[in-house]
């Protein structure tokens, strides 16, 4: 019989557990952004996507040709070869529990296996994952997490300056957001979590960082230099100046808060009118933002003095991990979107478990296997909503009725449906709540032309040229969709359009 340490059962059962509350992702179809980047992605249709994907971006050139991630394109045309969507879930189910266990490795070194059952139970199980995990494109976010941590753990636990580079560089060809590793890892230095190498052993990682990320960049720019005019910016921060940006970026502190701590409440969309830019200094939105982030250095602050280097290390990388996306230093795609809180989450895994090596364990067990089993359950009943499109719509209509994004989406399912009538009544309804959005415009105006109203179809196509730089691209996908419900006239009629806009 084999004997297991502590350890690997520690990590077997964290692993397990991180399977086991997403099994139910395995029936889940493809939904929103992998019905882009997966179904329709000639990329990975072919076995030859394994290598091309690093000289194609992320989103095919036809849908805008953004971000560079080709490890997770790479992946995807291998599960291609499958031909089942099933086998894509299972793979993200896999990335998840690796970065679980990672998690609970991590939490162990710096404050033992009571920690690392813990931090390994909080990562495994947390509601604010389910987008990541149970949708096929969230695995961009669970490969950076990977590879981020990997990284964390060569530096720190393992002092490889080679390792720690390699696993930074595979983490960036994840997602961007692997570029937070070298402050995590020097956060961990400075708060004396682990002693800082040597001067000279410290240059050699720095070298290596920059050098790593200088290539990173170099490769980046020769892919996505013919998509630069591609506008990707959150549709609330259209025509915001960059003061309502960071107003906006605070007051969503709140949303970040509450999904980490608190995540009863979850949502596909956080859309306008769902959300809202935020002009004000005296705009109860930002003001309890603000409550949020002094909360957070409040804590943090108190961890500290009372020399608890962990927590303070857990709590810290929060804050670096979130602010790539936290639309402080730039706007990005997104204001507010759960999936983005996967490497986040980290942190608060790792604070809560070596907080709870200091708890009362018999009065407090009690207490802490309620909250675990309310938040797997809570996952559990969550995953479904990702299981199509047609599920996501109503998920956003029914948790975001606020948000534009819903009609807009029901819009298109409308279109497909080959119900043109209701589809330009919901796309009408979208424009109500917010109309700034290019793409609902052209939906729109596919809707328009396939009832026969070419007119109103090229008013619409007027007003979506008006708000973005790029139209083409936005014609583009409305023709593939078109194509894919079988109206090659009216996808036609768009690529005409397209091709004339891109020659101006």
């Amino acid at each position: 019989m084999i004997k297991l340490s502590a350890a690997a059962r520690i990590s077997l059962f964290v692993a397990a557990c991180a399977v086991v509350v997403y099994l139910g992702a395995l029936w889940n179809r493809f939904a929103m952004d992998d019905v882009y980047i997966v179904v329709f992605n000639p990329l990975i249709h072919t076995p030859s996507g394994i290598w091309r994907a690093f000289a194609h971006p992320y989103w095919p050139p036809e849908f805008a040709g953004k971000m560079y991630r080709p490890l997770v394109v790479m992946g995807f045309a291998l599960d291609r070869l499958t031909a089942t969507a099933m086998w894509f879930h299972f793979v993200n189910l896999l990335w998840h529990a690796g970065a679980t266990v990672a998690v609970a490795a991590l939490a162990r070194r710096w404050a033992g296996e009571t920690a690392a059952l813990v931090a390994g139970l909080v990562f495994a199980i947390h509601p604010v994952h389910v987008e990541a995990v149970a949708n096929v494109v969230g695995r961009a976010e669970l490969m950076a997490a990977c590879f981020s941590l990997l990284a964390v753990y060569a530096a720190l636990e393992r002092d490889s300056v080679g390792w720690t580079a390699a696993a930074l560089s595979l983490g960036l060809l994840s997602k961007e957001n692997a570029a937070v590793v070298p402050g995590l890892i020097a956060s961990a230095w400075i708060l004396g979590v682990r002693p800082p190498p040597p001067r000279r052993r410290l240059g050699a990682y720095v070298a290596t960082w920059a050098l790593v990320g200088a290539a990173y960049m170099i490769v980046r720019w020769a892919v996505l230099h013919p998509y630069s005019r591609t506008q990707a910016l959150a549709p609330v921060f259209f025509g915001a100046s960059p003061i309502a940006v960071r107003l906006t970026a605070v007051a969503a502190l709140a949303d970040a808060g509450r999904l980490l701590v608190f995540p009863l409440t979850l949502r596909a969309d956080y859309s306008p009118d769902e959300r809202t830019l935020v002009a004000s200094l005296v705009d109860g939105r930002f003001l309890l933002g603000l409550a949020v982030l002094a909360v957070w250095a409040g804590l943090l602050w108190w961890v500290w003095r009372r020399g608890r280097r962990v927590e303070t290390l857990g709590l810290t990388w929060i804050a670096v991990a979130y602010l790539p996306v936290a639309n402080l230093l730039f706007p990005t795609g997104v204001l507010m979107a759960e999936r983005t809180l996967y490497l986040p989450s980290v942190g608060l895994a790792l604070a809560l478990g070596a907080a709870a090596t200091r708890w009362p364990r018999r009065r407090l067990a009690g207490l802490g296997a309620l909250v675990i089993a309310l938040s797997a359950v809570r996952t559990v009943t969550r995953v479904p909503i990702w299981k199509g499109d047609t599920s996501v719509t109503q998920s956003m209509l029914e948790d975001s009725p606020a948000s534009y994004r819903g009609p807009a989406r029901a819009g298109a399912a409308f279109q497909n449906a080959r119900d043109p009538v209701r589809a330009l009544d919901a796309y009408h309804h979208a424009v109500v709540i917010f109309d700034r959005d290019p793409s609902v415009f052209v939906g729109a105006a596919d809707a328009a032309f396939t009832l026969g109203r070419p007119a109103l179809a090229d008013s619409l196509l007027a007003r979506a040229d008006q708000l973005c730089l790029r139209c083409g691209d936005y014609l583009r996908v409305q023709a593939r969709a078109a194509r894919f419900r079988g109206d090659t006239a009216t996808a036609e009629w768009l690529l005409v359009r397209a091709r004339a806009w891109d020659a101006r």
